[in-house]
């Protein structure tokens, strides 16, 4: 067991880890139980350290942890014993020591991974899922269902469960032909070549027979289903490739993007996508002097390829959302729902977890997908022999999403060289000129991303930024586990943003209670108060808003609890252009951190209101609009 000095260390060293937890530790409470109960569940993860009587510290500019210290260990030790031993559906043994450092005392409780055949652990009063935890990254989550997926392998997978009103005429004729061609091709003496349809469908997985009647899973309508049938049947689960103008999500709202609806059966699909992909990238061939072939640049077709049949055999069906493949002018993005079951920092690792078992063996079966775990190991390997950016991968287990992003970018070009050179005063390895070159081009950079560019550990990614963090070529944002790099003085020359700190209920009335806009005067009432740093800004805004809008902004005074007016008002405000969440709170006299965490992300999980920069969540630009259908 480790010491709680080296934990310490680790943790100062890293910014987050999976493995190490620390807390004030005053009491046991429900947040130290739901760390045991992750800790425990997480696969492959070794189980992990709860650090009680350590906390951040919020005074020091960069992440660092301090000793507080617990005031009566023996309790702590006690309760943390017994409430293992009997909260659970299963008791807990942690393995506990109590260490002084400093002169203070500090709880250090190891908890070992079960045994699969224990798993799932869970509180016995919450119940599966709700009451079972996993560690995802520093965090820990609540299992959804297809987490349930890695605790229970015996039970059927969702692509094998029957769906209702399909039919036989609802299967594409062309799309079993299709399986049948590319199948012969890699064994042309297979057995279910020789099979007739409803034999072919009931050998994959796609069909049951019940009685005299052929039942239709959503393997087999997602897989050889028709257009017409995923409409009526499934009528969310399509592809949506999506092409915007620059680099940012909609960033003029009169520059609109164009988008393409792709639905039928997957085993055209992933064809007819690749298709309207690679005919809208960039084409290009170098001819090395002296050599007589010619070769491709630009991203690899197999790259492209790859990132789609993932997309398509790991999403989850259960969400009714399409798959995004977002063209940018710098990046492709590809957005699926259903986060990666495999943990990210394993991405590129031999072994496969698969979220839907059958639709993968066909098109395993078909050459057209490997089941090994390769295919992000190999998109890497021929992103680097196009002396391309390499591909990230994002996995969110919150918003229940997995993102791809390939660069259209060969990483030190001659223009990307020419940038570089004026930092040539500083000792950059070529992870960290990537590192610079991929902000550049995204905007943003965090401890996991770098890793997946560099290869690195934990350890050496988080030395790497903050040497470009000391040398002032990127700016260090969020705390800890939050931790995300942006550029620094040396890379932009805007202004850094100041902080605006929002003071509840202390704001200054306007003395004349009148607000001037174009030939209208709008009477503020008693109970509207400005907030903020200035009169004008405030004014300024609501200004900038329809006369409706401001009325309404007004009638809702300072102390107004009324979440559905309230609401209502943030997503008519946010209807006439994005606005940031200091504006927002400018405007509606809210503290940024509750504004934030009481009614912005609850739009935005019902989707009714959208990030402007949804693949850069803590960007400092971000802004929200309201989701107009």
């Amino acid at each position: 067991m480790e010491s709680a000095v080296d934990l310490i260390n680790l943790l100062n060293l890293t910014d987050e880890t999976n493995r190490i937890e620390a807390k004030r530790g005053s009491s046991v409470d429900k947040s130290i139980l739901q760390t045991v109960c992750a800790f425990a569940n997480e696969p492959n993860l070794g189980g992990g350290n709860i650090l009680l009587g350590v906390v951040p510290d919020k005074m020091s500019l960069f992440p660092q942890y301090e000793v507080i210290g617990v005031e009566n260990p023996d309790k702590i030790q006690l309760d943390l014993a017994s409430q293992c031993a009997s909260i659970f559906n299963i008791p807990v043994r942690p393995e506990i020591q109590i260490e002084q450092i400093n002169g203070k005392n500090v709880v250090n409780a190891f908890i070992a991974e079960l045994q699969p055949a224990q798993k799932p652990l869970f509180f016995s009063n919450d119940g599966l899922p709700k009451g079972a935890f996993r560690r995802i990254g520093p965090s820990d989550q609540r299992c959804s269902e297809d987490d349930l997926i890695l605790f229970y392998s015996h039970t059927d997978s969702f692509d094998a469960t029957i769906i209702k009103d399909a039919q036989l005429s609802d299967i594409d004729e062309n799309a079993l032909k299709q399986y049948r061609n590319l199948r012969s091709k890699v064994n042309p003496y297979a057995e279910e070549l020789n099979y007739s349809d409803e034999e072919l469908l009931i050998a994959l997985g796609c069909a049951k027979r019940s009685g005299n009647e052929l039942k239709f899973t959503y393997a087999g309508i997602l897989v050889f289903g028709t257009a017409a049938a995923q409409r009526r049947l499934l009528p969310a689960l399509r592809v949506d490739y999506i092409r915007v103008p620059g680099n940012e999500w909609v960033a003029d709202p009169d520059d609109r993007f164009t988008t393409i609806d792709m639905r039928g059966s997957l085993i055209l699909l992933i064809q007819r996508a690749y298709n309207a992909i690679s005919d809208d990238l960039p084409k290009g061939f170098l001819l090395p002097e002296g050599q007589i072939q010619a070769s491709s640049i630009g991203l690899p077709g197999r790259v492209l390829r790859e990132g789609l049949v993932n997309a398509l055999i790991h999403r989850s069906f259960k969400v009714n959302q399409p798959i995004q493949i977002i063209r940018y002018g710098n990046r492709i993005e590809i957005k699926n729902p259903g986060y990666s079951l495999k943990p990210e920092d394993q991405l590129g690792d031999p072994g496969s977890n698969q979220r839907n078992p059958f639709i993968a063996a066909i098109f395993h079966e078909t050459n057209l997908a490997e089941t090994k775990g390769s295919g992000i190991r190999t998109m890497r390997r021929l992103m680097h022999q196009a002396s391309m950016v390499p591909p990230t991968f994002e996995s969110n287990h919150n918003e229940n999403q997995f993102t791809i992003r390939l660069l259209l970018h060969h990483f030190l070009s001659e223009e990307d060289i020419a940038w570089l050179n004026e930092f040539n005063d500083c000792p950059l390895n070529d992870h960290q000129k990537q590192a610079l070159v991929f902000v550049k081009e995204v905007g943003a950079i965090d401890n996991a991303t770098y890793r997946q560019l560099s290869g690195s550990d934990i350890l050496k990614s988080s030395t790497d930024l903050r040497a470009l963090r000391d040398l002032n070529l990127l700016n260090s944002n969020g705390k800890g586990k939050l931790t995300y790099y942006t550029p620094g003085k040396r890379i932009t020359t805007r202004d850094k943003k100041e902080e605006f700190l929002v003071l509840p209920d202390k704001g200054r009335s306007i003395p004349d209670k009148k607000v001037a806009i174009p030939d209208k005067v709008v009477d503020i009432p008693d109970n509207y108060a400005l907030q903020g740093n200035e009169d004008n800004e405030e004014v300024e805004l609501l200004n900038s808003l329809p006369l409706n809008i401001q009325q309404q902004v007004m009638a809702l005074g300072r102390r107004s609890s009324e979440r559905e007016e309230i609401d209502k008002v943030i997503l008519e405000i946010c209807k006439v252009r994005p606005f940031t969440v200091k504006e927002l709170s400018t405007l509606l006299g809210r503290h940024v951190k509750h504004l934030q965490a009481s009614y912005l992300k609850p739009l935005l999980v019902k989707g009714v209101l959208k990030y402007t920069i949804p693949d850069m969540p803590k960007h400092p630009d971000q802004a929200y609009k309201t989701f107009v259908k």
